[in-house]
């Protein structure tokens, strides 16, 4: 039996300038033995803690209701938790202004801000910050595609035929985007052999249902990088091994969003003028530098054919277009007459010209990649709202590597010209329009879509002009009645028929650009 009794004694410690005093409960246990004696058992009792004391002052007091206090908010997260992406360069960018940063090739940069869509604030490994160009880095993982020299995202059949062969290698070869989404083409050049000539294979890099990919379905991988090292070193089931990755990184760089973040007025005195490249609607074209090392084209606008100030308020939206289809527009000098548009330079000019320069030579996987070039632009400008009015060949112009791309979008607007908005004026792109718009002057990405297919048709006849021998009069009446233009020799039927599908007289009944993108691909995939 254990008789226990609770003695309370004080002891009195010091701290700093104040004293308190502290209680010690010690507990005395008398035991008594089987003998009847009694021993005594002093132990000292500590101060209980956290839960201890809790489930005590239960034992103590009885049933005890629990704390209603609510407990404490989260603390906000602190501004450097973030986590900052690391991003790898795929082109050398050289400063453009004193807050631009330095990129070369290859080496990586951490993300400190997005700015907006085009300009991020990096800094780099020696600790120097500034704006870089958001299209010349990829984010720097793994599993990222286009931190691979191999990998082409955007790249035709056609395209990557051409590359291969001028790198003419046994086992070069590349990996693009298929025409299924989410899967890859291994596109490989194989050498001449004795009875054959040189010439591509394509394979498909395909995913089984348990996500895992193959060339061959014996050999199967985690991932597509994986699948591409393994078949570097073992052909196993390709006609040859992965010899030599192809890459167009550091060799074409692109365009940049404006020369720097929000830089849509340039100073005249940075341009020179080298020679004049042509003459257009606006005035006279020339080839130019800006700042002696960027080459652009200069658009010097005649006094009194455009809307200027309603011209330079679009421009800074215009800016903000950036896609590889797109010619890039830099910027505007409006601070002297006339005014300068300045945009991204194309060696191979207008694609018209382009056309009837090559009658002959081109082949029909190249005029069919020329137009999945500009649907692919289009498409970008559909997605955006933004309304071309005057697509045509004409408005097209042809980059050193022959990259197809888009010019002049939305410029018809701030044409002054009474004659080139009528539809009995001879400037009016009457062969190009469909019939909502030269009856109401109705335009819409629909009617975009009615002038690629008259696009089209310029390119399979290898620059033709559309309804050659009839007036803008006669097209009119010839489209009301439900005319159409003709199936180019070069076209094969199932060209013509997309072709066709963009001439329905009612907008809703042609495609949307992303369809014909699609359409296209798959018909390039089989050519």
């Amino acid at each position: 039996m254990i008789l226990s009794s609770y003695n309370t004694i004080q002891s009195i410690f010091c701290c700093c300038c104040c004293c308190s005093v502290q209680k010690r409960q010690v507990r005395t246990q008398i035991s008594l033995g089987q003998d009847g004696g009694l021993s005594e058992k002093h132990t000292q009792r500590h101060r209980p803690r956290g839960s201890e004391l809790s489930s005590r002052k239960q034992s103590n007091r009885g049933c005890v209701q629990p704390s209603k206090r609510k407990p404490l908010p989260p603390l906000p997260p602190s501004e450097g938790a973030e986590e900052k992406i690391r991003v790898k360069a795929l082109y050398d960018f050289l400063p453009k202004e004193p807050c631009n940063l330095e990129l070369k090739r290859s080496e990586e940069y951490l993300i400190l801000e997005k700015y907006n869509p085009h300009w991020w604030k990096a800094r780099d490994r020696m600790g120097n910050e500034g704006l870089i160009p958001s299209n010349y880095v990829t984010e720097n993982k793994i599993t990222n595609l286009e931190i691979y020299e191999w990998y082409h995202r955007n790249i035709t059949r056609n395209q990557a035929e051409r590359l291969l062969r001028q790198e003419s290698k046994e086992g070069a070869f590349i990996v693009r985007d298929s025409r299924h989404l989410g899967s890859y083409t291994i596109s490989v050049f194989i050498r001449a052999r004795r009875s054959t000539e040189a010439t591509i294979k394509h394979y498909q890099i395909k995913r089984n249902d348990s996500g895992r990919w193959y060339v061959a379905e014996r050999h199967l991988f985690q991932s597509v990088p994986e699948l591409i090292w393994y078949h570097q070193h073992n052909a196993a089931g390709l006609l040859t091994r992965l010899r030599y990755p192809v890459g167009l990184m550091g060799s074409c760089l692109p365009a940049t969003a404006g020369f720097s973040y929000e830089k849509w007025e340039i100073d005249p005195s940075e341009l020179a003028f080298i020679k004049e490249i042509g003459s257009g609607q606006f005035g006279v074209v020339h080839l130019g530098e800006w700042r002696a090392h960027v080459q652009v084209a200069i658009k010097a606008i005649n006094e009194g054919s455009m809307s200027e100030e309603d011209f330079i308020e679009e421009a800074k939206v215009m800016m903000k277009l950036s896609h590889s289809k797109l010619v890039q527009l830099y910027g505007v000098c409006t601070q002297r007459k006339p005014l300068y548009i300045v945009t991204e330079f194309m060696e191979n000019g207008c694609l018209l010209h382009y056309l009837r320069e090559r009658k002959g030579k081109l082949r029909k996987e190249m005029l069919l990649s020329v137009c999945q070039d500009v649907c692919e632009g289009m498409e970008f400008l559909e997605r955006n709202c933004y309304i071309h009015r005057d697509l045509a060949a004409r408005n097209c112009l042809v980059s050193s590597t022959c990259i197809v791309k888009i010019s002049d979008f939305g410029m018809t607007r701030y044409v002054l010209d009474d004659e080139y908005i009528s539809s009995s004026g001879a400037k009016f792109p009457i062969k190009w329009s469909p019939p909502e718009v030269f009856h109401f002057n109705k335009y819409s990405s629909k009617s975009d879509v009615w002038s690629f297919g008259v696009l089209m048709w310029e390119v399979f006849t290898e620059g033709k002009m559309p309804f050659e021998n009839k007036s803008n009069l006669e097209v009119v009446e010839a489209i009301s009645k439900g005319f159409r233009l003709y199936r180019p020799h070069l076209a094969p039927m199932c060209i013509y028929e997309v072709m066709y599908s963009c001439w329905h007289e009612k907008p809703k009944g042609r495609p949307p650009f992303a369809e014909l993108l699609q359409t296209l691909t798959e018909i390039a995939e089989t050519w």
